[in-house]
């Protein structure tokens, strides 16, 4: 192969890598992309004012006594359905990302065995009262500011209502349902 040849070989690659190049700046140029104002998705959450308006948000509407008196058991445990990606309800069953919730009502709160509570729930104390698990229920951060639970809440008091009716009924003794003189 004689020195001719050789450079016809590189001037052939040399040539290929222009082309290429030339080829790239042109689509770049024909085809450039149209980048977001603002990148990322927006995520629609309640925002709160400070932490002590949390709890004036987490008031629900109407009294949990009232509320009991026309819940359905099973229009609770359809509805606790969305609660069961990170808790189970048989009694015991596992935790999961949260703990088993067989026997809540009037269980002494961050009590669960093998379960680690945050700081914030450990720091509330007390039971988890009818009141309490309807204000936890509806509004969980603003209950608990600083609780792990990332659940935004349910809204609509009925099914709130059903939920705990649900959670009363998960008990070898249910606790009995709260009377209006409360």
């Amino acid at each position: 192969m004689d020195s001719f040849e050789l450079n016809k070989i590189i001037g052939a690659i040399l040539g290929t890598c222009i082309f290429l190049l030339v080829t790239s700046f042109a689509a770049g140029a024909i085809f450039s992309p149209q980048l977001p104002e603002k990148p990322g998705f927006e995520i629609a959450v309640k925002e709160e004012a400070h932490e002590g308006a949390g709890k004036e948000a987490a008031a629900p509407s109407e009294p949990i006594e009232k509320l009991l008196q026309t819940a359905s058991v099973e229009k609770g445990a359809a509805a606790a359905k969305k609660c069961g990606a990170c808790h189970t309800f048989e009694k015991g069953g596992p935790n999961r990302v949260g703990p088993n919730l067989f026997g809540i009502v009037e269980r002494a709160r961050a009590t669960e065995a093998g379960f680690n509570y945050s700081a914030a729930m450990k720091g509330k104390g007390g039971k988890w009262t009818y009141d309490d698990l309807n204000k936890f229920i509806a509004n969980p951060k603003g209950f608990i500011p600083g609780t792990a639970m990332g659940f935004a809440g349910i809204q609509k008091d009925s099914e709130r209502a059903d939920v705990i009716a649900y959670l009363r009924s998960l008990s070898d003794s249910p606790v009995p349902l709260p009377t209006a003189s409360k």
